[in-house]
């Protein structure tokens, strides 16, 4: 019984609406403040529907993710104590006082990997803003970090080309049963460690 496959269709017929692009720059607005979906699995099919647009669908993204950064770094500014539930229902509060720390001390180095980490980026956007980094620095390094994942995906599957998306069809079936495990065990260990074991 195959299940990705149309998972995988759909997802591209959804990637050609006329509204695609708008619904990626909320979801990525929206991931970056609260939303625990990454934008870049709205992305990818996306890419793969119309290759030749994959870097505007990135830079929209982008700047979706970016917004979306600035309205995290205000409520780790204005509202922390607010956001601390939030924080410590996803599993972060531990991480959360040494990415304050380094945020402090090195913000725009650490923003600029964080992209890259298994901890959300919107963590690292509200500690910026609890420690008062200053704007700059974190506007380049929230535009570097976050850019260069977006840019990835829109590159990569602008250079595998049709062959990529042809690859990706044939083998969606284990690709889409190793990214559920994957999942699971992330699930797993995350309510693991939360709960001490």
């Amino acid at each position: 019984m195959k299940i990705f496959q149309p998972l995988y269709d759909r997802a591209i017929v959804w990637a050609r609406h006329r509204h695609a692009q708008w619904l990626l720059f909320g979801l990525s607005f929206a991931e970056a403040v609260f939303f625990p979906v990454m934008p870049e699995l709205m992305l990818a099919p996306m890419c793969l529907a119309q290759p030749k647009r994959g870097f505007w669908f990135a830079a929209l993204s982008l700047l979706g993710s970016v917004l979306g950064m600035f309205v995290g770094y205000a409520i780790g500014y204005y509202a922390i104590e607010w956001a601390m539930p939030f924080i410590e229902k996803m599993g972060y509060a531990a991480q959360f006082d040494s990415i304050k720390q380094q945020a402090a001390a090195n913000g725009f180095w650490l923003l600029l990997i964080a992209g890259f980490t298994p901890i959300p980026f919107k963590i690292f956007t509200l500690a910026s803003g609890a420690v008062g980094m200053p704007l700059l620095p974190f506007f380049a390094g929230a535009v570097i970090g976050r850019g260069k994942r977006v840019f990835l995906v829109a590159g990569a599957i602008r250079l595998g080309g049709e062959k990529a998306e042809a690859a990706l069809r044939k083998h969606i079936e284990p690709v889409g049963w190793i990214a559920l495990l994957l999942f699971a065990g992330l699930i797993a260990w995350l309510y693991l460690r939360g709960h001490g074991a």
